[in-house]
């Protein structure tokens, strides 16, 4: 699913601009090293206390003279380096510059201290090895990529919102643009499915739900979205919702023409009116297409949610008819 293959690159209805992006440094991307920077006792308040409101800092007090310090620079500045912004590095040599190490109470070097909001916040000392170093960096600014998922689970809620109050459009940019940042993500991909379908575009929808690698296709979400669209194809081979109602004033207990309507209000999203329905079947006659409504209604849960109101409200009146 790329390039002209992919359904939901290029337009959507009369947009389809994504311009969001995901997991961007603080500041914008720069060449590898200038993460790192050494500093003096009176450039310590920008470098340091300043830029530590921005993201964290790390301070490594050293010395020429110190052996470990000459072990554990090169591995902080690798590992700050491949951090990409996460983390800045500030070196200050002590012998130039004793008194912000005497301040922190610093004796024995190399020391780390990081910086956050203008404050220490953590530390270490010695020449530990590069997975320590990487530990703490994570323990600081938080794992590797935790910021962009949490920005994208943001933008997902965001543009399920969007589609809840019928804004398609903006809701489809919003899912694209998760999908150019994680092509896999099960949520943005059912999304956009379910824009399609708010736009008609039933085919479309589909193909967005074609040759998913194996766990994505299995995600719950994606599989409701595809019984939903396998109940939009059989509502519309069920005939007119109007000549149904017809049959039923004629006569209410035909159970075959409640069923075929209970399936065509339910893609009209007429939930509550199609699981009354098949409530209605279950009152008059459990063994009518062994059980049949019962079934139905069960299949219209899974599509709708667990939290769907019209979701709670039938299984609150299902539960009373089978308990009581």
């Amino acid at each position: 699913m790329s390039g002209s293959d992919n359904p939901y690159n290029g337009s959507f209805g009369n947009q389809m601009t994504a311009t969001t992006s995901f997991g961007a440094a603080p500041e914008p991307a720069v060449a590898a090293g200038s993460y790192i920077k050494d500093t003096t006792t009176a450039n310590f308040g920008k470098d340091v206390i300043e830029d530590s409101r921005n993201q964290p800092v790390l301070v490594d007090f050293w010395a020429p003279w110190c052996g470990p310090c000459k072990q554990l620079t090169p591995v902080l500045e690798k590992v700050v380096n491949e951090a990409n912004g996460r983390v800045r590095l500030v070196k200050m040599n002590i012998d130039d510059h004793p008194s912000i190490a005497g301040q922190l109470g610093i004796q024995s070097i190399p020391a780390v201290i990081a910086f956050v909001n203008g404050r220490p916040a953590d530390g270490f000392m010695g020449a530990v090895p590069e997975s320590q170093v990487r530990q703490f960096i994570d323990r600081i600014a938080g794992p590797a990529g935790a910021d962009e998922a949490a920005e994208i689970e943001a933008v997902l809620t965001e543009a399920a919102e969007l589609l809840a109050a019928g804004n398609i459009n903006e809701a489809a940019q919003l899912y694209a643009a998760v999908m150019q940042a994680a092509p896999d993500n099960a949520k943005a991909l059912a999304g956009m499915a379910e824009c399609m379908i708010a736009a008609n575009q039933h085919q479309r929808a589909r193909e967005t739900l074609t040759d998913l690698p194996e766990e994505v296709a299995k995600d719950a979400g994606i599989q409701a979205v595809l019984k939903k669209l396998d109940q939009i194809e059989e509502a519309r081979k069920l005939g007119d919702p109007v000549a149904l109602e017809g049959e039923l004033a004629a006569n209410p207990d035909n159970h075959e023409a409640r069923l075929k309507l209970a399936k065509i209000l339910n893609v009209e999203g007429r939930r509550d009116e199609a699981a009354e329905h098949l409530l209605q079947i279950m009152r008059k006659d459990r063994t009518f297409d062994d059980d049949g409504a019962r079934r139905q209604l069960l299949q219209f849960f899974e599509v709708w949610g667990f939290k769907d109101p019209a979701t709670v409200a039938a299984r609150r009146k299902l539960s009373a008819m089978l308990f009581s």
